[in-house]
């Protein structure tokens, strides 16, 4: 089997970034004109201008040399994006962490979606967004609980993993929460150790239960009601009136500004004479206006099934295959499936793909990837379930002591202790390699560092060119 080569991507040459940067600035002026000036928040106008300098060696690498062929090539940092990027969506991050954690039981897959009016209010209200999780996260674990206790099982705990998706398959602002949940429950056995039991599967009862009992939980919380008092006041207004229009628009799927405001966008497919086709969907039921799906499932074992769909839960929201740039400049979204009446894409224009995009931008240190019950981080059973996935630690004698033939002469400066760091941070943070082979950064510096003097920015200069000068060796 041939060994894989790495090719590096082409970021400034992908549909979207091209869509970004040539009209990024006409559509901040047109929300600017449309609204009372204020504009989008800042959070949102720096995603996009990171994703512009994604992957771009002009904004820093590092440049990694192999110890024994002395190869070197040139890694250009990325913008470690959560809503626009394709490259840094996060999956990575759910693939390396949830998927270690979880891939020695069953897991099943629970996906909860809102109603309209309630998914607009989570959009940028997190702690609503988080109770209304809760409220989601304790109907499980108690259906969970209750079937355990009817085996005869009792002080049983599961774990969960949630990721907060913000964004539907037509690009719409769409609120919902896939929650990966061990499909069973741990026990304390009489000699102290953990086991897992796995639960039966559930039928489309149970599922009717548990979204009943979120509904009626979220009710007398005041969060379930299909009207809105006109006392009410809306928060993400008040912070942005240009937010809240783009946030509403989306999630009804139609354009904000421009001459097709308030209308969706074009269907290449469609049959206008489709009949509605009603599907009954196994494990899948509705009330009022609350959606429950929970029929996919993963065996014990299954890694490559598991590493799949934690990629599917992190996944960005459109990625550089599904874009495609028409003749007349619009750009065609494939869509991940047909619909029922055979819309295979959606058609928008520059300007309307950018709304679509604003409102999935989610606020700066907020986090979209939660973890519940045993997987919890100051779960007291933690520790143990984590330690059933991860391999046996080989022996280690805390003070191993140097051979005879490596003894320091008489006189020698004793060694240094090592440093906390890693050789990839002790890199990063002298900006040399720890020892040949190992990793050199280079950043290029901005206004943002302070350069004000004209010395300091002459010697801003100066370490620019050296940079480049030392890549091009």
């Amino acid at each position: 089997m041939a060994a894989a080569v790495y090719v590096p991507r082409s970021p400034t040459t992908g549909v979207l970034n091209g869509l970004v940067r040539a009209h990024l600035a006409a559509f901040l002026a047109a929300v600017d004109g449309e609204t009372d000036g204020s504009g989008v928040p800042g959070f949102v106008v720096n995603e996009f201008r990171k994703f512009l300098r994604c992957g771009v060696l002009a904004h820093g690498f590092a440049r990694v040399r192999c110890g024994g062929c002395a190869f070197e090539r040139l890694v250009p940092f990325s913008c470690k994006g959560r809503a626009i990027c394709p490259s840094c969506g996060g999956a990575r991050r759910m693939t390396e962490r949830a998927m270690h954690l979880v891939d020695h039981v069953s897991v099943r897959q629970w996906v909860l979606s809102v109603p309209h009016r309630l998914c607009y209010r989570l959009a940028y209200d997190h702690r609503l967004c988080r109770t209304v999780l809760s409220v989601f996260v304790r109907a499980l674990r108690s259906g969970y609980r209750r079937r355990a206790r009817s085996q005869g099982l009792s002080g049983g705990e599961t774990g969960m993993v949630t990721s907060v998706q913000r964004f539907g398959g037509a690009l719409n602002a769409h609120i919902h929460f896939h929650t990966l949940v061990l499909d069973g429950v741990f026990v304390r056995e009489p000699d102290g150790t953990l086991r897992f039991h796995p639960a039966a599967p559930p039928t489309d009862d149970d599922v009717r239960r548990v979204v009943g009992r979120i509904r009626r939980r979220l009710e007398r919380l005041g969060l379930a009601g299909t009207t809105r008092r006109d006392e009410d006041r809306d928060p993400l207004a008040d912070e942005s009136a240009a937010l809240a229009g783009l946030a509403q628009a989306a999630i009804l799927g139609r354009a904000a500004l421009g001459p097709r405001a308030g209308r969706g966008p074009v269907r290449v497919g469609a049959d206008p004479d489709a009949p509605w086709v009603e599907r009954h969907v196994p494990l899948h039921a509705h009330d009022g206006g609350f959606d429950l799906h929970a029929a996919v499932h993963v065996e014990a074992g299954d890694r490559e099934r598991l590493e799949r769909l934690c990629q599917y839960l992190c996944r960005p929201p459109i990625g550089q295959g599904r874009l495609s740039r028409l003749r007349d400049g619009r750009i065609a979204v494939r869509l991940q499936r047909p619909w029922a009446d055979g819309t295979t894409h959606l058609v928008f224009t520059p300007l309307e793909l950018l709304q679509r995009l604003v409102p999935l931008v989610p606020r700066p240190r907020i986090n979209l990837l939660l973890y519940h019950g045993v997987l919890a981080p100051n779960a007291p059973w933690r520790r143990e379930v984590v330690a059933r996935a991860e391999p046996e630690p080989r022996a280690v004698d805390p003070s191993p002591r140097m051979p005879a033939n490596e003894q320091p002469e008489e006189g020698t400066p004793p060694r240094r202790r090592p440093t906390k760091l890693g050789g990839w941070a002790r890199a990063v943070h002298t900006g040399r390699p720890e020892r040949p082979g190992g990793l050199v950064t280079h950043r290029v510096l901005t206004r943002r560092s302070g350069h004000s003097t004209p010395r300091a920015r002459r010697r801003g200069a100066s370490v620019r060119l050296r940079n480049v000068m030392t890549a091009s060796r």
